[in-house]
């Protein structure tokens, strides 16, 4: 039987023409780019071609991309770093309900050193509004951090529209767009944000690399001290394959961007129409119109994600039911519980990431298998003949049955 992934929100695969480029630096081209010997100066010219591609494919300039493990500490980077250079002057972070754990732990972690944090709250489609963005800032701000889209309900954010409150305001914005780069068309000056994280594994690069990229003017304070590379900004020897994949991988993703967004947003769609024409009582999570291009995340009522996961595993087909950082969790969605799913909904949810090698083939067997699967799953269920409550009238609390209210 052949697999069919559907999760790569979670990871992409190496493309053959990243590994090829990246071979080179793992096994003959091994210099330190910090010695001075001609074995160094022949791998630092490829680290500086690696920045050079990356901020290429984002509108920036080389100097202001700062190369890390990956998005986790690209975000500790700029929320922490710049918090410790503010430190004693300004005390507050905003940030939203629906970020990355990598976001909202890094930031919820600021309150033990006295800084103070606003959460903003979303609306049904896990959207920022940016009046609240604006209401929110107070004298002490120092930062605001919404996320470019969201990795579990693949919703855009309005950016551009906090940009330009936060500019006004004078309080710098941090973007994580780690689901972003690669996939939809990203550049920091028409953004307006002052420092983008990002991550290579997300555009089939390999897993490990990852960038802040930081706008001039911007210093946030270094998190790992040692070395003096990456312009005193990030101590450590330099993962010299991982920014080679990572440069190549970009450059690649770019190119391909348009093509691409149009063969995954014709599959997307078709996948969604699908579920919501075979199944019933679906409900779509995230915007339907200001969407990643390959996000799909539904619940299914009366089916716990869980048990549909491990039966879409039993048929070949991976995907996820939210963050691949708290799968293991059986708590439910804090993105979908933020924009206001009842428990049992959100328990209910699961999410497919299309992907470049995604085929139209995919897509049919998925929704061939798909149906029988809930349709076992629910005869199973205890809840799911007791009640005639659609999935509307349990996410409005308008129906008084077994599941609204157990």
């Amino acid at each position: 039987m052949d697999r069919i992934y559907l999760d790569n929100a979670a990871t992409t695969p190496v493309r053959r023409e990243v590994l090829d480029a990246m071979v080179p630096f793992l096994t003959e081209k091994f210099g330190n780019p910090s010695s001075i010997h001609s074995f160094g100066r022949e791998v630092r010219n490829d680290v500086e071609l690696a920045r050079e591609r990356v901020a290429r494919a984002i509108g920036a300039q080389p100097e202001e991309i700062v190369f890390t493990s990956g998005g986790s500490e690209a975000d500790n980077l700029a929320i922490k770093g710049l918090a410790l250079s503010v430190m004693g002057k300004k005390n507050h972070v905003i940030t939203s309900a629906v970020e990355h754990h990598a976001v909202l732990d890094t930031v919820k972690s600021l309150e033990g050193l006295g800084f103070d944090v606003t959460i903003l709250p979303v609306d049904a489609d896990g959207m920022v509004n940016p009046e609240d963005v604006k209401k929110a800032i107070t004298r002490q701000t120092f930062l605001v951090s919404i996320m470019h889209s969201n990795n579990e309900v693949g919703t855009l954010q309005p950016i551009e529209e906090i940009a330009r409150i936060t500019r006004e305001a004078g309080v710098a914005f941090h973007t994580d767009a780690v689901q972003s780069v690669g996939h939809v068309p990203i550049d920091v000056r028409t953004l307006g944000v002052d420092m983008l994280s990002m991550s290579g594994h997300k555009f089939y690069a390999p897993k490990g690399i990852g960038a802040l990229w930081i706008r001039h003017g911007i210093r946030p304070v270094p998190l790992i001290h040692g070395g003096g590379q990456e312009r005193k900004r990030r101590a450590g020897t330099e993962n010299v394959a991982g920014m080679v994949g990572m440069g190549v991988a970009i450059e690649l993703a770019v190119a391909e961007l348009e093509e691409t967004m149009a063969r995954e947003t014709d599959l997307r769609d078709r996948l969604i129409a699908g579920i919501e024409d075979r199944i019933p009582d679906v409900r779509l999570n995230g915007s339907r119109t200001r969407r990643l291009p390959n996000n799909v995340n539904v619940s299914v009522l009366y089916v716990e994600g869980e048990s549909l996961l491990l039966n879409l595993d039993m048929a070949g087909i991976g995907a996820s039911s939210g963050s691949a950082c708290t799968s293991g969790s059986l708590e439910p969605s804090h993105v979908l519980m933020a924009m206001g799913l009842p428990h049992e909904v959100a328990h209910g949810s699961v999410r497919l990431t299309l992907g470049r090698d995604t085929s139209e083939e995919d897509i049919a067997r998925v929704l061939d298998v798909l149906p029988g699967i809930v349709e076992r799953l629910r005869r199973m269920s205890p809840i799911y003949h007791k009640t005639e409550c659609t999935i509307k009238e349990v996410c409005a609390n308008a129906c008084d049955c077994a599941l609204a209210t157990d």
